[in-house]
This record gives C-alpha cells, sequence and structure tokens, in this order.
C-alpha cells in the first residue's frame, strides 16, 4: 500500500468544544492532513464540521465504532458515506461488519472493523467474560474482516506485525497507541512509536495527546511526520 509520510499521520481531535478543535485544525496548518474526529466532538457539532475539513481539502475518520441491529448499521453507514469521510468505524462482529459492507455500496468510504479496543487487556476481555486473550482474538476478528470485504483493521500496534502476516499487504492498518519516544501512555495498555509501529506493517497512525497537549502542536506533528518518513524510507 503506496502512502505519503503525511497521509500516514491521522490527528485525533479529542477536544471538548468544535471551538477547541477548529482552532487546532488552524494552528496545525497545512502539516496535517488526516483528522479523526470521535464521540466527544460529535455531539458539538462534529458531522457538519467533518463536512467542512472535506471541503477543504482534509481527509476525515469518522471513529464511530458503530455496532447495532444490521438494518441499522447498514443505514447508519450509508449516511456516513454521504459526508464524504474517507474512514468510518465498526465494530469487528460479523453481522455488523456485513451490514457495514453492504451499507457503503457504491461509494469511496473505506470501512475499518476494531479488533480489540487499545485500553483493553487480557485481564479486561476475562472480565467482560471472553475466553480468550487479546492476541486470539484480534486475530479472529482480523480473518472474518478480510473474508466480509472490510477495507482495514484498526489494532494496537502490538498486534500490527501479526495481523499483517495473517491479512496480507491489501488491508490497511490503522493503530492507535501512537506515543512518540518519551511520552506518557495515559490510558493506552499497548502503545508503540510510530519508528516500531510502521516497522510492524502499521499503514496510518493515531496520535492526540503528544500533539494537542505540545506547546507547539505544528512542531510536534512535524516532528511525528518526519519520524514517520525515516520509518518509511521517505
Amino acid at each position: 500500500m503506496s502512502v505519503t509520510a503525511r497521509e500516514r499521520l491521522i490527528v485525533a481531535l479529542d477536544l471538548p468544544r468544535l471551538s477547541a478543535a477548529e482552532a487546532m485544525v488552524e494552528r496545525l496548518g497545512d502539516s496535517v492532513v488526516f483528522y479523526k474526529i470521535g464521540y466527544q466532538l460529535l455531539f458539538d457539532r462534529g458531522l457538519p464540521f467533518a463536512e467542512a475539513l472535506v471541503r477543504a481539502g482534509k481527509q476525515v475518520f469518522l471513529d464511530l465504532k458503530l455496532h447495532d441491529i444490521g438494518n441499522t448499521v447498514a443505514n447508519g453507514v450509508a449516511q456516513a458515506a454521504g459526508l464524504g469521510v474517507s474512514f468510518l468505524t465498526v465494530h469487528g462482529y460479523p453481522q455488523t461488519m456485513r451490514a457495514a459492507v453492504e451499507g457503503r455500496r457504491g461509494s469511496g468510504l473505506r470501512l475499518l472493523a476494531v479488533t480489540v479496543l487499545t485500553s483493553y487487556d487480557d485481564a479486561d476481555l476475562a472480565a467482560a467474560g471472553y475466553a480468550t486473550g487479546v492476541k486470539d482474538l484480534a486475530a479472529r476478528r482480523a480473518e472474518q474482516a478480510r473474508e466480509i470485504g472490510m477495507d482495514g483493521l484498526v489494532c494496537s500496534p502490538e498486534e500490527a506485525a501479526g495481523l499483517r502476516r495473517l491479512v496480507g499487504p491489501d488491508m490497511a492498518l490503522v493503530t492507535p497507541g501512537i506515543r512518540p519516544s518519551g511520552a506518557e501512555a495515559g490510558d493506552q495498555k499497548r502503545v508503540m512509536t510510530p519508528t516500531r509501529a510502521i516497522a510492524a506493517g502499521a499503514d496510518y497512525l493515531v496520535v492526540g495527546r503528544p500533539i494537542l497537549d505540545a506547546d507547539d502542536p505544528r512542531a510536534a506533528a512535524e516532528a511525528i511526520l518526519a519520524e514517520i518518513a525515516k520509518a518509511q524510507g521517505r
């Protein structure tokens, strides 16, 4: 998969208000071309903002992690496809993924399956009633996603190498939990540096707090871009 260094970086706009997100995009300028919008921003006019970003030439990743009955998911995905966004997440349950693939039919929307949330570890899965660990569950859901026709996976960078071997070169691997060297992990339990994540097979790196909380967000983003470019050899 040919993706430029600038396209690989997805900045997570995990901010409390639309005004803060707009200000951050302004500060980052042309250093960032891809943004993630999740629930927090969604409920403060996040969808019109997503459309505005698309009109401004940016790419948008709607991280909504859809999971519901099939008809509801299919109709929701069809609506999202009309926004012009690039990525949309759904949880990696087979019925949900099949409905999502049906809903995006005829559009350019790329669907990502969430394998296992990066805030979960084996103990969390056991507490939720799963009889398998993170690695095995992520692998099973990845195989199902490939068979169903999903475009990519959201996974921890720790699972990226194994999943890349499992699904081959055509599915996109999108990895949150990216922290530059020396940054705090926060509530992510499975984290990795940009260099290691790319070496493991990740295509897109989702970065939030290391950029949003920096004194100079643009400089922080450009430092990560430089690391990405070095890691991919261009």
